[in-house]
């Protein structure tokens, strides 16, 4: 009996303990559009930042691979700084391209986000994205 009230004692611990506190933190853009996810979830000291493309109706018009690519880092690089963070805190990227020829064009851009180290990065091709999107970025931070 002591050993099972001990073990029941003990899990009630770990989980009490192993609770955070998350903020969600949502873009204009899927606010806008009322998209069903958060941009980013803080939780401890590592952000989750959602997979985010250009603005559909920026897609729609046919933006150019360069101004998309500037437009997903910029909507990563405000997630970031909406919880308190930089992007020299972002430790791993996630990018998926629907044409490897914009390779050379994502990277032009890419770059001038970051200072010194970059993070970790896999670059995938995709089939397709939503909205006609070329790429779509996900990324985790991990605040200093």
């Amino acid at each position: 009996m002591k050993s099972s009230l001990f073990v029941g004692v003990l899990l009630l611990t770990i989980g009490a303990t192993a609770q955070t506190d998350r903020k969600f933190f949502k873009s204009k853009v899927a606010t806008d559009l009322h998209l069903p996810f958060s941009s980013g979830v803080l939780t401890d000291h590592t952000l989750y930042v959602a997979g985010t493309t250009a603005d559909s109706a920026q897609l729609a018009a046919g933006i150019a691979p360069e101004a998309e690519a500037r437009m997903v880092m910029e909507q990563i690089k405000q997630t970031v700084q909406s919880a308190g963070m930089g992007m020299d805190d972002v430790v791993s990227v996630q990018v998926y391209c629907t044409d490897l020829a914009l390779y050379d064009a994502f990277n032009r851009v890419y770059t001038g986000y970051f200072h010194g180290n970059f993070p970790a990065r896999a670059f995938v091709g995709v089939s397709k994205l939503l909205f006609g999107a070329h790429f779509e970025v996900a990324a985790v931070a991990i605040k200093k």
